[in-house]
């Protein structure tokens, strides 16, 4: 069954609220359609005979001081009434959109300037706005028409403002990003299509708004001018007979008050059938750093001094050395805030803003990414949470084919062929189906199984892989990990594992590097990582992690203190602090990764020699 906003629309549309506006907007086209050439006769005839006279059969709701049927008149202004509505709410919502995604768009410093114009804006009074342009603009239709649909703008694009640096925080768009799709597409394909429906429910509801305002000019003899009349300039005419013919005086008020209320019921029924809502910004781009040293041989991604710095003073990665050779299995491990995971997306150009990337050397697949950040499919990222990682707002497959018609040239039908073959690949049963199916139709471990058919779809030489189990249970974790490790053996792809999770890490890697405080404490290869670590702080983790061994009865062993925060720049080891190994040269001397035997680096003043018995890499296998 379909599950898109038309079947969710037409749902709602059977219950009373959606009969109910249903109604109301269908009265209103019908009256609109056919008003003027039924009663416009009628509207225009004078009889100074019976002017001013008071409701009755002849007269419903009576005449006007010249004769004229009132509720013709206001039949026949319905036209003009709702025409000039939508026409202003054209011009806001539309002005709206264009200022609101201009800073996704335009560059930074032009995307700052429309923001401060905006919230400048937004801070004016509505209505003193309105009445301010239409002081500039001139009595008259077109200079109302301008007032309120220029006055609806500012807080139209504050909305859109809000919505699309929501979206463009997300994952989906960091992987799009990452796939080299520009700034237009990104808006087309990734933003506009999620915040479409808060974007027309805000319209609808701000019709309402419009009409009322519009009116209100018209009342003030600001609006539509004689000889043509709206139900504002009606209600002006009435107004003195409010106390001898009420019932003249207010129809084109309750005209005015059933239409808003119509409005109303339509952004109510659009909220219910959507039923979603919707700050990062651009991606810094890397800056070179000092001078690289020699890269490793057969070296696929190679990162020399690599470092992520924020405003502050905040450095959560300080000088990360690392490379990986075509095909190896690499993981980067350590606590929550230790840069591993910004490590990764500073690889893959992926920093937020206002993060800034350095580095001596930053080469991948042979090119230089300081000064290409692009790598198209050649780089995959599967991030932590699957549900992010993937637009709610496009049917899985479509996103998987996007890859690729934009970078492997291929057409529409063939890009979703492929599509639904790498989801046959990454064991996504009935793949054709689910293709057709969006995110939410998918379970947690199919949503991660499906980003990493989405890195499939190009060649991908190396794959990023950020807490790709978190929040999985036990059985899909060991699921997704064999599912890496099979693709690594059909595509050749080397991978970076980032994981808090040892015994993750020592499932799927060859090597792990060891990070604290922003830095690589230590590297060995798994099969040493829990006899033969040598850093205090790697031990530590080993030893944190129970086994089938662990004593039930025993208390669960556990690191003491804190990490630094990244503003924090200690003299010597950032683990002194916390390490019962640690004197007085460690806090005051910082030690460098230097060489541990023919396949380790350690940074450390005081390693461990001593080697203890178990391994983490034999548990988890």
């Amino acid at each position: 069954m379909a599950s898109g906003f038309p079947h969710r629309l037409g749902r709602v549309l059977r219950t009373p609220l959606g009969v109910a506006a249903l109604s109301a907007v269908g009265v209103l086209a019908l009256v609109a359609a056919l008003g003027p050439p039924l009663f416009a006769d009628a509207a225009a005839r004078v009889d100074t005979a019976a002017a001013a006279g008071a409701g009755g059969a002849g007269h419903l709701f009576g005449t006007d001081n010249l004769g004229r049927d009132v509720a013709a008149r206001v039949v026949v202004a319905t036209r003009l009434t709702l025409g000039l509505t939508l026409l202003a709410t054209a011009i806001g919502v539309t002005g709206g959109l264009l200022l609101g995604l201009a800073p996704t768009v335009l560059g930074r410093r032009a995307g700052r300037l429309v923001t401060a114009a905006v919230g400048v804006l937004v801070a004016f009074p509505g209505l003193l706005f309105v009445l301010f342009l239409a002081t500039i603009f001139g009595a008259g239709t077109a200079g109302a028409l301008l007032a309120v649909g220029l006055a609806i703008v500012p807080p139209a694009a504050r909305l859109v403002q809000n919505l699309a640096a929501g979206v463009a925080g997300s994952d989906y768009v960091a992987a799009a990003r990452i796939l080299g799709v520009g700034r237009f597409r990104l808006v087309t394909r990734h933003v506009l299509p999620n915040i479409a429906e808060p974007a027309v429910l805000f319209t609808a509801q701000t019709m309402a708004s419009i009409l009322v305002a519009f009116s209100g000019l018209s009342f003030l003899g600001l609006g539509v001018q004689s000889p043509s009349y709206d139900w504002g300039s009606l209600l002006n005419e009435q107004l003195d007979r409010i106390y001898v013919d009420p019932v003249s005086a207010l129809a084109p008020g309750a005209a005015i008050v059933f239409t808003g209320l119509a409005f109303s019921l339509a952004g109510e029924v659009i909220a219910r059938a959507g039923g979603r809502d919707t700050t990062a910004a651009p991606a810094s781009v890397p800056q070179p750093g000092p001078a690289a040293a020699t890269p490793p041989d057969g070296a696929l991604l190679h990162v020399d001094d690599l470092r992520v710095t924020f405003p502050g003073g905040q450095t959560p990665v300080r000088g990360l050395t690392l490379s990986i050779a075509a095909g190896e299995a690499v993981g980067l491990v350590g606590e929550s805030g230790s840069g591993k995971s910004l490590s990764a997306l500073a690889v893959a150009g992926l920093v937020p803003h206002p993060g800034r990337v350095s580095a001596a050397a930053l080469r991948f697949d042979g090119h230089d990414v300081l000064r290409r950040p692009r790598t198209g499919t050649a780089l995959a990222m599967v991030f932590q949470d699957p549900m992010a990682s993937l637009n709610p707002a496009l049917r899985v497959g479509r996103q998987l084919a996007e890859v690729a018609e934009v970078h492997l040239g291929a057409t529409r039908s063939k890009a979703a062929a492929r599509a639904v073959d790498r989801l046959a690949a990454v064991r996504i049963e009935d793949p054709a189906r689910r293709a057709r199916q969006r995110p939410h139709e998918y379970s947690g471990g199919m949503r991660q199984r499906a980003m990493i058919g989405m890195g499939l779809m190009g060649e991908p030489k190396l794959i990023i892989a950020d807490e790709p189990t978190t929040a999985l249970d036990v059985l899909v974790q060991r699921q997704i990990l064999d599912l890496l490790g099979q693709v690594r053996a059909e595509s050749g792809a080397a991978l970076l594992l980032v994981s808090h999770d040892l015994a993750v890490v020592a499932q799927v890697c060859d090597r792990v590097l060891v990070m604290y405080a922003g830095r690589v404490v230590e590297e060995l290869p798994v099969s040493d990582l829990a006899g033969r670590a040598a850093h205090p702080y790697t031990r530590a983790l080993v030893g944190a992690v129970p086994t089938l061994d662990t004593d039930r009865e025993a208390r669960l062993a556990t690191i003491q203190g804190r990490p630094p925060e990244p503003a924090e720049r200690p003299d010597g080891c950032a683990f002194a602090p916390r390490c019962d190994r640690a004197t007085a040269r460690c806090l005051s001397e910082r030690p460098d990764l230097t060489e541990r035997g023919p396949h380790g680096r350690v940074a450390c003043w005081h390693p461990v020699t001593a080697q203890v018995a178990g391994s983490v890499a034999g548990e988890a296998r």
